[in-house]
Order: C-alpha cells, then structure tokens, then sequence
C-alpha cells in the first residue's frame, strides 16, 4: 500500500485536451467495443488487420505522449504503477500500467492518415505531440463534457420516443443553404436527427460559440420542435484520418443512433481492393451496426432557380453556384455579407455580429438615415442593422 501511494506520488505523464477528449470517449463506451489503451500485442494485431474485437478498427488505440518528462517517467515504469494523468497544471486521471513499449511515431501517423508526409496538416500536429513510448493499462479520466453528451442524447430519444436516429457530423464552418438542405431531408426520413457539431483543438475557421449560435439561429426558428439536437463533437486527431467515417460510424451508434448521414463527397467513402474484390466504406461498416446514407452533393442552378441535386439537375456546371465553405468564409470574414443563395440572412447577420463587434461607430444614425421603420424610436443592434440592410440588397424596382 506504502509502494503504491508512492508511485503514485511520483510518476505523473502530462496530455493535452486532445488527448484527454480521446481517453474519456473510449472510457464512456464512445469508440466500443474499444475500451482500453492496448497493449504491444493488441497493437501490432489491430495495425496488421484493421480489426478489434470482430468490429472494423482502423489503427490501434495507444497513449504515447511527447516531452521530456513523460519520456523519463515511461522509461521507468513498471507494471502495475499507478501513474497521474495531468492536463493544464491539474490531474485529470489516473492509470494503472500494464506495460509499456516502444513504437515508431512515423509508422504511426501513417496507419492514422494513410501517409507520413509533414506537408499534410494532420500529419505535422500528431507527430508535434506523440512520443516514442506507449503506455497500457486500465485508466479513469475526468471529463465531464462527454457524459453530458450522452445524458442530453439519451433524454431527447426517450423524450421524443425516437426509433429512427439519424446523425450527422457537421463544422457548418459556416453554416449554408446546403446543409440546412441536407438537415431537412435527413429530418424527413427519421424520428429524431443528432447533430455533432464538430469542435476541433485548432483556431481555423469560426470559433465554435460562433457557428454552434448560427447553427442553434436555424434549428431554433426554421426547424420543427424536438426534431433536432445539437452536441458538441470535439474534433480529436483520431478522428482526422483516412478512415474517419469508421470512427465516426462507430461513434454514432454508441450514443445510440441507427443511422449516419454523410455526403457522397466525403473523403472516406473511396473504393479500394480487398482479397481481389472491390470494396468500400459500406463493406466496413456491415459489422458496425449502423446504416450508412449518403446524400446527394446539392448546388443552385441559376436556370432552375432552386437548389438542386448534381444527379438530377439537366443543365451543365457552367450554370451551378456551388456552396464552398471555405470561400463563403472569407467573404464573410471580409466583412461582406454572402447572397442569400447562400447563407439565410439569419445566419449571416449572426455570424457577421459575432465577427465584428461594434463595427459602426454611429449605427443608430446609420439605421434610420437608411432603413424603413415604424416611426417609433427604436434601439437597433447590429444584427438587427444587417438582417435590415440584407432585406435592401433584395429590394429593388430596376432592371
């Protein structure tokens, strides 16, 4: 008892947010029937076959994290040490080690992103934080974030009485006519649609309040009640790889929904061969236990005049507006505000808000020296001032 509480005491290894959101996934039952850090064995048997447990698993599940100190710690442990796990200056967890083993951090990245190549931005962030020596064995982590997740989710399904659960994984980086098409149609085709708001451990893009407001802006007013729940995703390295629709699959089903809705231009749904058949993702996921549903990848036809499908729509691409997110984006991080072909004036006016905060100097003069209203003194905010300028850009008698 003396032995351990000194182990205790002294062996301590420091992770990141990133890796503590991926431990306590797998502890919660997230990544099941993964359930623990694996051994050297386990390893070596998941990496070779791409399999745990008779369930597809696409790379082997370790902790093995960089820096100085946790490299002397690693070096010296022994089974059955108990260990700290220590994030931000504060332990977040402890682990019972069962072994510890040498890997080889390049063979690593390349079994996660399918290529070791540091131009590959995935690539240089994982090999940035993964050290030399893994470490296994029965582990408890706090993070309360997730078992929220799955308290809200459970809720919403008993709640509702929810049998068809479709899921999605959304960045809505930002949110556009497209997704909110393919939100719709996946509303339509089942009881009750989760939405995994992606939250990755980068500052690219829009903050995630931003987009999780703009995106709560359309579910909130344009959407039936009780049909759709938000949840955070947050976005960890395991989750960047080639083979990220078999984790996201897995994902989906272990908080309990039926069925997964991704676009037929997702990355991971590639053919390839196996034994001298032509396989795919929906091979892989037959032993997961969730359907796979794509959709359509959706445009607006400037001879339709409508939003419409690539598979259904007669006229060429030379008459398609394609919804580009990240060219969207820096539109509205320059400021402007994007047709509304593109993104609903709700969204814009949220997201260009949140974006530039108090913008205008004199908005309230500028309000009324532009825009029609009641006659009423009325104090205007500055989403309230680009919903109203959105509506003159539409306004118009001339030809």
């Amino acid at each position: 008892m003396d032995s351990s509480k000194r182990n205790k005491n002294q062996n301590s290894l420091y992770i990141d947010t990133e890796a503590l959101s991926t431990l306590a996934l797998v502890k919660a039952g997230l990544i099941s029937p993964v359930d623990k850090l694996m051994n050297e064995k386990e390893a070596k048997e998941v990496d070779r076959t791409k399999m745990y447990k008779g369930v597809p698993f696409p790379f082997a599940f370790l902790l093995a994290p960089k820096g100085k100190r946790n490299y002397k710690t690693l070096e010296n442990l022994k089974k059955g040490d108990a260990v700290d796990l220590i994030s931000e200056n504060k332990k977040v967890g402890e682990l019972i080690v069962e072994d510890t083993f040498r890997i080889d951090p390049i063979e690593r990245v390349h079994n996660i992103y399918g290529t070791a190549d540091t131009h590959h931005p995935g690539v240089k962030n994982t090999i940035s934080r993964l050290g030399e020596i893994a470490v296994s064995g029965e582990y408890t982590v706090d993070y309360p974030l997730i078992d929220d997740n799955i308290k809200r989710i459970q809720q919403m399904i008993t709640k509702t009485g929810a049998k068809v659960i479709s899921s999605m994984l959304l960045a809505a980086n930002p949110l556009n006519r497209a997704h909110e098409k393919i939100i719709r149609q996946a509303i339509d085709e089942s009881d009750l649609l989760v939405i995994f708001l992606r939250k990755p451990f980068t500052s690219a893009g829009l903050r995630y309040d931003i987009r999780h407001k703009a995106l709560m802006t359309f579910v909130d007013n344009f959407l039936p009640r009780n049909k759709v729940i938000i949840v955070p995703f947050e976005n960890t390295y395991i989750f960047a790889g080639y083979n990220e629709l078999i984790l996201d699959a897995l994902l989906a089903k272990n908080y309990g929904c039926t069925q997964l809705v991704i676009g037929k231009n997702h990355g991971g749904l590639g053919l390839y061969y196996d034994q001298n058949r032509l396989a795919s993702i929906f091979d892989e996921c037959k032993n997961i236990g969730i359907q796979i549903k794509t959709i359509d990848e959706y445009v607006y036809c400037d001879t339709c005049r409508t939003l419409v499908s690539t598979r259904t729509c007669p006229h060429g691409q030379h008459h398609h507006v394609h919804y580009h997110s990240d060219s969207i984006l820096k539109l509205m991080q320059s400021g402007l505000v994007p047709p509304t072909i593109l993104v609903r004036k709700e969204v814009s006016a949220n997201i260009l808000a949140s974006l530039f905060p108090n913008r205008f100097d004199n908005l309230q003069e500028m309000h009324y020296s532009l825009m029609p209203g009641s006659g009423l003194l009325e104090q205007q905010n500055e989403e309230q001032f680009y919903l109203k300028l959105i509506k003159l850009y539409q306004t118009s008698s001339l030809t």
